[in-house]
C-alpha cells in the first residue's frame, strides 16, 4: 500500500512540479485578406532617367559664364555654359562687313552689265539701219558678255559672303551650351575662368555638365530567367526605394529585355524596366537610388491566408490545438514572400507557427502563443 502511495505521489509530482514548461512559439491566425502572386528582382535595381545628357562644348575655350547652379531647374534652350566668344564675335562682325562689300560690288557689277546690254541693244538697232559698223557692234557685244559674267561672279561672291556669315555665326554658337530639354542641372565639373581644353579631331571633349529630366525616371532591375516568360509590359508593378523606407509606389512594367544576361553564368537574369504611375513621384526620386520592384502576376481578395513563413516543405504547417502542436498538411493557392492562400486543411481563426526557431518546436509539444 505504501509503495502504491509513493508511486502515485511520484506520478503527481512529474505531472505538476516537474512537468516541462510550455514552449513559447511565434504564431499567426488564419485570416482573410488579399494574396498576390508576383515576381521580384533577384538583385537590387537602380532608379534611372530616360532623358539624361552628358554635355560639353564642341570647341575649347575659357569659361566666362555658368548661369545656373547645380540642382537648378532649366527650360529648353537656356544657356548652361558660355565660353569666351571675343574671337568668334569679331569673325561674325568681319563676315558681316565683307557681306556688305560683296553686296555693293554685286550691285555695281550688275548695273554695269545692265548698261552694257542696253548699249548693245541700241548698237544693234543702229547697225541694222547702217548707221554704225559691225566692228562697233562686236565691241558692244563683248562688253555686254564681259559685264554679264562680272555680274554673275559678283553674285556668286555675294552668296559666298552670306555663307561666311552663317559659318561665323555657327562658330559663335559653339561657344554656348544650351539645355536640350526641360530638366535639372545635376552636376557641373568646371568653373568660371577655367579652360576647357580642345580635343583632337574625332575625339569628343570630356563632359563637364550632367543634365537630366527627373520626370522620366524609371526603375531597371534583373529578374530570374525562369520568370521572364511570366512577365510582359503593362503589368502592374509595386516599386520600393531604399531611400524612402515604408513607401510603396504604383507603376507599370514598360520593358522586358529580349535577351538573357549571362555575365554571371551561374545566375542568368533578364533586365526589366518599370515606370511610375504618378509623374510627381518620378520627378521627386533621385537617379541612382537603389530600388526594387514587385511585378503583379495575379491577385485574389478576401481569401484565407497565412504567413508564407508558416508553410514548410510539402505544404506542412504546425497548428496549435488545445495548447499543443499538431502537424497538418494544407492545400495552397497563390503565394508570395509574405502570404500564402489556404484552400484546404485549416479554418479561419486557427493558429499556425510562423518561426521554427527551436528543436522544441515540434509536433506534440506544449506551447504558448506569442504573435
Amino acid at each position: 500500500m505504501v509503495l502504491v502511495v509513493i508511486a502515485a505521489a511520484a506520478i503527481l509530482l512529474k505531472l505538476t512540479v516537474f512537468r516541462a514548461k510550455p514552449v513559447s512559439v511565434q504564431a499567426a491566425k488564419v485570416q482573410r485578406g488579399e494574396v498576390i502572386e508576383s515576381v521580384t528582382n533577384t538583385r537590387a535595381g537602380t532608379l534611372k532617367v530616360r532623358q539624361r545628357s552628358k554635355l560639353s562644348p564642341q570647341i575649347g575655350g575659357r569659361v566666362v559664364a555658368l548661369p545656373y547652379p547645380k540642382g537648378a531647374s532649366v527650360k529648353t534652350g537656356s544657356v548652361l555654359l558660355k565660353l569666351d566668344a571675343s574671337v568668334q564675335s569679331a569673325q561674325v562682325q568681319l563676315a558681316r562687313e565683307e557681306l556688305k562689300t560683296a553686296e555693293a560690288k554685286a550691285l555695281e557689277a550688275c548695273l554695269a552689265a545692265a548698261l552694257a546690254r542696253r548699249e548693245w541693244v541700241r548698237g544693234a538697232a543702229l547697225e541694222k539701219d547702217g548707221i554704225t559698223s559691225r566692228q562697233s557692234l562686236d565691241a558692244l557685244e563683248s562688253a555686254r558678255d564681259t559685264t554679264a559674267a562680272s555680274c554673275q561672279a559678283a553674285r556668286a561672291a555675294l552668296e559666298q559672303a552670306r555663307a561666311q556669315v552663317k559659318l561665323a555665326e555657327a562658330e559663335l554658337a559653339l561657344t554656348e551650351v544650351t539645355a536640350p530639354f526641360d530638366g535639372v542641372l545635376a552636376d557641373c565639373s568646371t568653373a568660371v575662368g577655367e579652360w576647357i581644353t580642345p580635343a583632337p579631331p574625332g575625339v569628343p571633349i570630356p563632359p563637364v555638365l550632367d543634365f537630366l529630366d527627373p520626370s522620366t525616371a524609371y526603375v531597371s532591375a534583373p529578374i530570374d530567367e525562369v520568370d521572364s516568360v511570366r512577365v510582359k509590359p503593362g503589368q502592374v508593378v509595386i516599386i520600393t526605394m531604399d531611400s524612402r523606407p515604408g513607401e510603396r509606389f504604383a507603376g507599370k512594367l514598360s520593358r522586358v529585355a529580349p535577351y538573357v544576361l549571362d555575365v554571371m553564368e551561374q545566375n542568368r537574369t533578364v533586365e526589366v524596366e518599370a515606370t511610375f504611375d504618378n509623374p510627381a513621384t518620378a520627378a521627386s526620386a533621385l537617379p541612382g537610388t537603389s530600388s526594387d520592384m514587385e511585378i503583379i502576376l495575379s491577385r485574389v481578395e478576401n481569401v484565407m491566408r497565412i504567413p508564407t513563413a508558416a508553410v514548410a516543405e510539402g505544404g506542412m504547417v504546425l497548428a496549435v490545438e488545445g495548447g499543443r502542436l499538431r502537424e497538418r498538411s494544407i492545400k495552397t493557392g497563390l503565394k508570395n514572400w509574405q502570404y500564402t492562400q489556404v484552400l484546404d486543411g485549416l479554418r479561419e481563426g486557427d493558429w499556425v507557427v510562423t518561426a521554427r526557431d527551436s528543436t522544441a518546436v515540434k509536433p506534440g509539444s506544449r506551447v504558448t502563443v506569442r504573435e
